[in-house]
């Protein structure tokens, strides 16, 4: 148990230490605060009431590298953090460090912070703690507390997945991972994901910060909701154990530089198979059907009938049944009587598989007294297993930090699934519900209480799941889901927002959560679509709920319904076509999702973009609204409301607008009114942009392609610019040199359109032309620099400029 000092007052601090990038602040009765300053924008801040550390190794931070040790980094490595120049000062009543970005004032009476960041050449106040009782030293209980002065007119984002608006302010979270089904995305509080970190912007000086406070404790955030009058306003922090431990990140100018950098701190993105971006089918009823084998052929069948195109489907859990319940790796041979065969019949169409695998194992688990006998499971401290509540029994979670837990279940995961063909792992249900102070975690041989880390078995099950999938076939990228995860998931996996409720309402709250999701360095998600859990969608939410999906990185429809219907393209006849043909728009969007991708893990740009983000000079664009930025070139306007035919969208000040589907262009800075029938999602072009698609006629089960570009040049002078990245979508071919771009350049003056459009290293089907579209009223002379204009022509409301590639 920690010794608190108990201090009636603030303890006065002095300079202890200074070594290299890191300072040490200490009092006479051993209270510290470590300072390390790990980047021109990052100063880490480390507060120890009694001097001494007392949380785990940590998991989360990995710059700008692909994984961290599976034991954990020790917190005072450095390693990753070349020493940026700065300037360290002392007086009787305050240090100062400032570096290039960041100037932190620490008052030794308290160790109460100030921070300013640069911003046009003039320092801007952007936090300061709280003057009365920011850090717990000895005041209140063992509990880690931090308390941060509140402005009115601040803006905080990000917190992962949380229900509700995008703007967190006046709202408190609980960071409890939990199995949150049939959630209201409006309410609904906690959710499925730990990711303490959050972006707090201050529109009127177009300053803000990141912070990202190192905890895998259960930890709660008050966003200014609580009012105390003792205090002034204010917001804190509170973690149920470990330390103070937080990392400071400047960005001024816009808020998406937190995020990039908070994405580089906590690790890279995982570069995914690109057929991950292709549409997923899933359900619970056919695996729980008894002809299960018959059922999943079925869909195949229905997807050629109605030349609906898909690259995946998760197997949900019915495949492990015994009897009502649930086993994980067992399969179940009176469902699927021919395993291979299953398998190879899905490949054979171009649809992989993706199952679904569960860290639980119920008590009459055919494997469970074996694993339990190895000490593979968590236990309680007289050896016998950890009971917990699963699904249709007690039973008790594998402990994914005994290092032959995960030899055992690496091996699992090959044996009985990778080596049928299974092409990827759905880790499911491992929120690792442990509420007993009595079930302990081997802790890669220090043991600890497992409710303090239960988010780090998330973790490491995810990543025990990739390891497993990259040791047996090592020539392919692993691709994996999770539902659940914390702080540097996006190395790992592909995730969603859960096991949603089906109404309008989830359909508008899933685009804010998703938005907040990946303003928390998580970009690679997407919702179910049509709703997991409560009544079947009728035929207009459903469809709405589709060409929503579309634009997301993971795109799934799946579904429990109450009635025991099945979401499927094809559920309402009616709309089947409309869904069919949305499904088209977006492969033919899956270059620039694919180039999205690729940006997030070379650059860690979110791929998903508030308005307010994009735009942070155009107050309009601070509004709660129901628009985002799919990368920095496109913007999204989903109907989420009943009975609408357009759609109204208001557009940032700056830049004109193209419609995708009519290539009428608009002047920023006001709201328009655009035709939204089922089929057409209103989707419009920023001016400067090029965006790369795929016009290949495709259908099901015969995937093809052929890369155009559409673009909106400047009206005047500018230089519009895109491209995207090719490669085989697949294989590591890619780190050795197998993989090439288009690089596409319109220069632009009042008469003319200079069009560069040039092709670099591997391709995998060269083409000879290329397809350029611009607005038809676009008239200017078009002269290519690299290569030659063989054809222009008008259709579809876009000028059609068919181009020669130069070799």
């Amino acid at each position: 148990m920690r010794s608190l000092t108990n201090l009636k007052h603030p303890p006065l601090f002095s300079l202890s230490s200074h070594t290299g990038n890191h300072v040490v602040l200490a009092t006479q009765e051993n209270c510290r605060i470590e300072l390390f300053v790990l980047a021109d924008d990052i100063i880490r801040v480390l507060v120890l009431p009694d001097g001494e550390t007392h949380g785990p190794r940590t998991w989360s931070i990995a710059p700008g590298t692909d994984d961290v040790p599976l034991e954990g980094r020790d917190r005072r490595d450095m390693s990753g953090f070349p020493p940026p120049p700065f300037t360290l000062s002392s007086d009787a009543g305050h240090v100062v460090i400032e570096t290039a970005c960041i100037r932190l004032t620490v008052a030794l009476d308290g160790g109460f912070c100030a921070w300013d960041v640069l911003h046009d050449s003039a320092w801007h106040r952007v936090m300061n703690d709280r003057k009365t009782q920011a850090y717990n030293f000895g005041w209140w209980d063992e509990r880690v507390y931090h308390y941060i002065e509140r402005r009115k007119d601040e803006m905080y984002v990000g917190l992962g997945e949380r229900a509700g608006s995008l703007n967190r302010a006046d709202q408190s979270y609980e960071m409890r991972n939990i199995d949150a089904m049939g959630y209201s995305a409006r309410t609904t509080d906690p959710l499925y994901k730990h990711i303490p970190f959050y972006v707090t912007w201050q529109p009127e000086s177009a300053t803000g910060f990141g912070l990202f406070y190192d905890t895998l404790a259960d930890c709660r955030f008050d966003m200014g909701r609580e009012l105390d009058n003792y205090h002034g306003h204010y917001r804190h922090f509170v973690a149920e154990h470990g330390d103070l431990d937080y990392y400071f990140i400047a960005s001024a100018g816009t808020p998406l530089h937190a995020v990039r950098r908070f994405t580089w701190l906590t690790g890279r993105p995982a570069w995914m198979p690109k057929w991950g971006l292709g549409y997923s089918g899933s359900t619970m009823s056919y695996t729980d059907a008894p002809d299960a084998q018959q059922r999943m052929g079925e869909f195949i069948e229905r997807c050629s009938e109605h030349d609906v195109l898909c690259d995946s489907f998760h197997l949900s859990s019915g495949y492990t049944s015994i009897g009502p319940k649930r086993y994980v790796f067992n399969w179940n041979h009176e469902k699927f009587p021919d395993i291979d065969g299953f398998v190879r019949g899905y490949l054979e169409h171009g649809v992989r598989l993706c199952a679904n695998i569960k860290p639980c194992l119920l008590q009459d688990h055919p494997a469970f007294d074996e694993v339990a006998r190895a000490g593979l499971l968590i236990a309680s401290s007289d050896g016998d297993p950890a009971w917990v509540q699963f699904w249709d029994e007690v039973g008790a979670y594998l402990d994914f930090t005994n290092p032959a837990t995960i030899d055992w279940w690496k091996a699992r995961v090959k044996d009985s699934l990778l080596k049928h063909g299974i092409a990827a792992t759905w880790n499911d249900n491992n929120e690792f519900e442990i509420w007993s102070p009595d079930a302990i975690a081997q802790g890669f041989g220090q043991p600890y209480p497992a409710r303090e880390a239960k988010v780090l078995q998330t973790q490491l099950m995810m990543r025990a799941s990739h390891d497993a999938q990259r040791e047996y076939t090592p020539d392919r990228r692993p691709f994996l889901v999770s539902r659940s995860g914390g702080v540097g998931m996006q190395r790992y996996v592909q995730t969603w927002s859960g096991d949603n409720y089906t109404s309008w309402e989830t359909l508008r709250f899933n685009l804010k959560m998703g938005l907040g999701l990946a303003m928390s360095g998580v970009s690679n998600s997407g919702h179910d679509i049509g709703g997991f859990s409560g009544p079947a969608p009728g035929p207009e939410l459903f469809v709405r709920w589709v060409a929503f999906g579309i634009f997301l990185p993971r795109f799934s429809i799946h579904s429990w319904n109450d009635d025991g219907t099945v979401n499927e393209p094809w559920m309402h006849p009616e709309v089947t076509q409309q869904v069919a043909d949305l499904i088209k728009l977006r492969y033919r969007l899956i270059p620039y999702l694919y180039e999205s991708l690729w940006q997030s893990h070379s650059a860690y740009e979110p791929i998903l973009r508030p308005m307010f983000a994009e735009f942070p000079h155009d107050p309009r664009c601070l509004a709660d609204g129901d628009d985002m930025m799919l990368g920095s070139s496109m913007l999204v306007a989903p109907v989420v409301d009943a009975g609408q035919s357009t759609r109204d969208v208001y557009l940032p000040t700056g830049a004109r607008w193209a419609s995708y589907w009519s290539g009428e262009v608009f002047e920023g800075g006001q709201t328009v009114t655009l035709p939204a029938p089922f089929e057409q999602p209103v989707t419009l072009l920023r001016e400067g942009s090029v965006i790369p698609l795929n016009i290949a006629e495709q259908h099901f089960g015969r995937p093809a392609e052929e890369r155009a570009f559409i673009a909106l040049p400047h009206a005047g002078a500018g230089i519009a610019h895109g491209g995207c990245v090719e490669d085989d979508g697949e294989s590591e071919a890619w780190r050795t040199g197998a993989q090439g771009r288009w690089d596409v350049t319109i220069t632009s003056d009042v008469s003319t359109l200079r069009i560069s459009i040039v092709r670099e290293g591997w391709v995998q089907q060269p083409q000879q032309e290329v397809r350029l579209l611009v607005p038809k009223d676009d008239t200017r002379a078009a002269v290519c620099i690299d290569g030659a204009l063989v054809a222009d022509h008008t259709a579809d409301g876009w000028r059609c400029l068919t181009i020669a590639i130069a070799h």
